[in-house]
């Protein structure tokens, strides 16, 4: 049988610096995990045009899902390893490796998503770990975030006032059974641990 995924939340903000193609190779070997791409500068171009354009919050949620599509494309032109997914088949496929998730298909039109800022990279990478019952969901931070070491579902209110998830993440989480853990992209000794069996992770 096989076992629940983990998933990874890559933030976009990764790409604003050198290519991280060391940390997407060693993901890249890593059996039963799916990463999902933040949405980085391209959201951002999102959200510095809607008050120019007087763009509605569900055009702007479309753009931003769709700017969270261009950074997997960029991800997968950085490490040809990872395996483009697109669907929900796709990703139970069997498969040595890393998945990536190229979350259009899926999150264009998804009735159970609101249609807000509120709703980021962060929530959909939590929504996608319920749809698929994972283990965990792995969120990488920047270098330099104050990530927590271990933070409960409890915590995740404050996290969202500091800024770590967005506005809808903590109330998306109650519906979430698996475990939730923050890691810096530098933090290899905490991404080690978090990727493997992580029961020192667990609340």
């Amino acid at each position: 049988m096989r076992s629940p995924p983990v998933i990874v939340k890559l933030g976009g903000s990764l790409l604003s610096g050198p290519p991280p193609r060391p940390l997407l190779q060693r993901l890249a070997r890593q059996r039963g995990a799916i990463l999902v791409p933040g949405g980085g500068s391209f959201a951002d171009a999102v959200r510095d045009a809607q008050p120019r354009l007087g763009l509605s919050e569900g055009a702007c949620h479309a753009m931003a899902i769709l700017a969270m599509e261009q950074t997997a494309y960029a991800l997968a032109d950085l490490c040809p390893a990872l395996a483009r997914c697109h669907s929900q088949a796709d990703l139970a496929a069997p498969r040595s490796g890393a998945a990536l998730w190229f979350p259009a298909a899926m999150l264009l039109g998804a009735a159970d998503i609101p249609a807000s800022w509120d709703v980021t990279s962060d929530s959909l990478a939590l929504w996608l770990a319920a749809r698929l019952g994972a283990r965990r969901l792995v969120l990488v931070k920047a270098p330099g975030a104050a990530v927590p070491r271990a933070p409960a579902v409890a915590d995740l209110a404050t996290l969202a006032q500091a800024g770590l998830v967005d506005r809808a993440f903590p109330q998306m989480a109650r519906g979430f059974a698996g475990t939730i853990v923050l890691v810096n992209a530098d933090d290899s000794a905490r991404l080690e641990a978090a990727l493997g069996s992580g029961a020192e992770m667990d609340p």
